[in-house]
């Protein structure tokens, strides 16, 4: 296909933009998260190679992704927020859209924002569509106890699309009982129960998860937009120091998200009809070739803890749908809140961990930053560099949300494509007929250890969490350790915990479980009184946040 075949409604991305700062660097201006979304799609609009000041004022859709402080109910927000985030950005560039949307919270909103606004304007029901995000997190925890610290309070009026926090399904007062009130522990459980099924050591492990993001490390070194450029080898990653301590088995804080940033990014999308008009550039346009949005099984029905084929399976369609395989891909970005978020993807598609081309074009979450529910805005700005450099090769971007629940795929080229329909209803629909594993909320008697996580606690105490079987009948349970169960802790912390057999018993506060089962009735005797009954009483709160956060 050529340019002059397209359809004039055909949707292309025609400007991308970052902007960041870090504390203490010379240029810091204390921005806000609105200051940081307005400066990248600033860059959005310059990029272009159009008039920014004419295609602002065409701009008639703006989609934001939501901030880590309203992505659940209860977040505070210390400096303040805006009561209208994407409209408070389109006011500080000079666009007055007609639709402002702001989008559910989760990593794959970005990916996702582009690819339903390219088929809105794909129907015809848009022509210039701007999305962004952003994120200040260092700055705000930084300047909250200050004196003179700035207020990002906003008032604006207008209508806005909210479509609520999005959280169905992914946080419950019954997971945050047993200790799941955060990523960390939940995607432990993930990365713990694939080491087992390919039957690989502790130290086998953790040495395949600091090979697989040590080249990340490297990459965040080189970009200037990343929130801790620092090369760092294997060995560093993995090793538990004071610097380095251990947030949940197997994780410790180098292969975490790294939620402490000041970043934001926009990406720009039009018709071709309103590109031509606008005066932009052909040598500006990126297609989407191949695109899809899938959604996980809900943790515990999923069939096999160590994988998320949904995710797989978009990225495949998207690959699909773009009429390439894996190995035409010039640039690729795999979400990486975690480990099990790159290794699902690779397992899946036969990638290399070690593939040439790498996996990250930004850097990765824990090292360029997990900014918000909004890295990905910032892999597809980087992807459509990369691709521009290189006209007619084509770069992927897999945006993950939830607990490795919620994914986004697209496939970019500057070659020609028409619109093209994807199938994730379809798609979606199988998924959702999967049969899901029977479960009990209230688990007696014997089981075994299906995977499991120890939490470390910043006051030095641990947590153990166990998914597991029961003997008598099968069903899959969910269940922590007693406060003091050093026995149990124990067990978690042996070479295999894997295939265990442990006893577990309900109790008004939940399931415990406990390789000693009259000790776990000594130690429930007066109770349990830790911070995951508090948070299972106050409800998902936060913990929905720090879940959505990847």
């Amino acid at each position: 296909m050529t340019f002059e075949d397209l359809d004039p409604r055909t949707p292309v991305l025609v400007g991308v933009g970052q902007s960041s700062e870090r504390i203490g660097e010379p240029g810091y201006r204390r921005l806000s998260p609105v200051e940081l979304a307005a400066d990248a799609a600033r860059e959005a609009l310059a990029d272009t190679g159009a008039d920014p000041v004419r295609v602002a004022a065409a701009v008639d859709t703006v989609a934001g992704v939501r901030q880590f402080e309203i992505s659940a109910p209860g977040v505070p927000a210390p400096l303040g927020r805006s009561t209208n985030y994407p409209r408070s950005v389109a006011n500080r560039v000079g666009a007055n859209p007609g639709r402002a949307i702001l989008e559910v919270a989760g990593g794959q909103a970005p990916q996702h924002l582009v690819n339903e606004l390219a088929a809105t304007i794909a129907a015809g029901d848009s022509q210039v569509a701007l999305v962004f995000g952003s994120e200040a997190i260092s700055t705000v925890r930084h300047l909250a106890g200050a004196e003179d610290r700035p207020d990002f309070s906003e008032t604006v009026e207008g209508d806005l699309e909210d479509r609520g926090y999005g959280l169905e399904g992914l946080v419950s007062r019954f997971l945050a009982a047993h200790g799941l009130a955060g990523a960390p522990s939940q995607y432990a459980l993930f990365d713990n129960a694939r080491r087992a099924r390919l039957g690989q050591t502790r130290q086998e492990y953790a040495a395949g998860m600091g090979a697989l993001f040590a080249p990340f490390t490297r990459v965040a070194a080189a970009n200037p937009h990343a929130a801790a450029p620092i090369g760092r080898d294997a060995g560093e990653l993995v090793t538990p120091t004071d610097g380095n301590r251990l947030i949940a088995e197997p994780y410790t804080r180098y292969l975490v998200a790294r939620e402490k940033v000041n970043q934001g990014a926009a990406v720009l999308l039009m018709s071709v009809a309103a590109a031509r008009r606008l005066g932009v550039p052909e040598e500006k346009w990126v297609f989407l070739h191949g695109h899809a949005d899938l959604r996980e099984r809900d943790l515990l029905d999923r069939a096999d803890l160590g994988r998320g084929p949904a995710s797989v399976m978009a990225v495949e369609h998207a690959l699909d749908l773009a009429g390439i395989g894996v190995e035409d891909l010039h640039a690729i970005d795999l979400y990486s809140c975690f480990p099990i978020a790159v290794f699902n993807i690779c397992d899946g598609l036969g990638l290399a961990a070690d593939d040439p081309r790498g996996l990250t074009v930004t850097g990765g979450l824990p090292f360029f930053g997990g900014a918000g529910n909004n890295y990905s805005t910032h892999a597809i700005a980087e992807i459509v560099q990369r691709l521009r450099a290189r006209p007619g090769s084509y770069g992927l971007v897999g945006a993950n949300g939830g607990m490795l629940s919620k994914y986004s795929a697209g496939v970019y080229s500057t070659t020609p494509a028409g619109w093209r329909q994807d199938r994730s209803a379809a798609l979606q629909a199988e998924i959702d007929a999967w049969p899901a594993v029977p479960q009990t909320a209230q688990a007696e008697g014997w089981g075994t250890i299906e995977t499991y996580t120890v939490r470390h606690r910043r006051d030095g105490t641990r947590v153990g969490i166990v998914i597991g079987r029961l003997e008598a009948d099968g069903r899959r349970f969910l269940a922590r350790t007693a406060d003091g169960d050093e026995g149990t802790l124990a067990l978690l912390g042996d070479a295999e915990p894997v295939g265990r057999r442990v006893h577990v018993r309900s109790f008004d506060v939940g399931n415990r479980v406990s390789t000693d089962d009259a000790r776990l009735g000594e130690l429930m005797t007066g109770g349990d009184s830790t911070e995951d009954v508090t948070a299972s009483r106050a409800g998902a709160g936060l913990g929905g946040a720090a879940a959505e956060r990847t």
